[in-house]
């Protein structure tokens, strides 16, 4: 099992500044990927950034050239940040994890909100 515990949102006015933190705990060692996921009301989770065990990263052509995703090298903790905030950007933010030994299995945290607006 892998337990995530995000920190770190709040409200920022537009063109501001945030780091979101995921702390990861039980067994870490076999995650292959991690990620951040965001959802506004009344729209789909969407994928925002992702990071491999290897430290290939990907985001969401919105978000590209203003958030920054990585982790430590332990699986530990990954962090999102977020700089040129947008009120678009206005989601609950979910971190995510996947494993996949034994078998391939996903892990989800609680969410944090993050609110951009003047």
């Amino acid at each position: 099992q892998v337990q995530l515990v995000e920190s770190g949102g709040g409200l920022v006015q537009p063109g501001g500044s945030l780091r979101l933190s995921c702390a990861a705990s039980g067994s870490i060692f076999s995650i292959a990927v991690m990620g951040w996921y965001r959802q506004a009301p009344g729209k789909q989770r969407e994928l925002v950034a992702g990071i491999t065990s290897g430290d290939s990263t990907n985001y969401v052509d919105s978000v590209k050239g203003r958030f920054t995703i990585s982790r430590t090298k332990a699986n530990s903790t990954v962090y999102l940040q977020m700089n040129s905030l947008k009120p678009e950007d206005t989601a609950v933010y979910y971190c995510n994890a996947i494993r996949l030994i034994p078998t391939i299995s996903e892990y989800w945290g609680q969410g944090t909100q993050v609110t951009v607006s003047s």
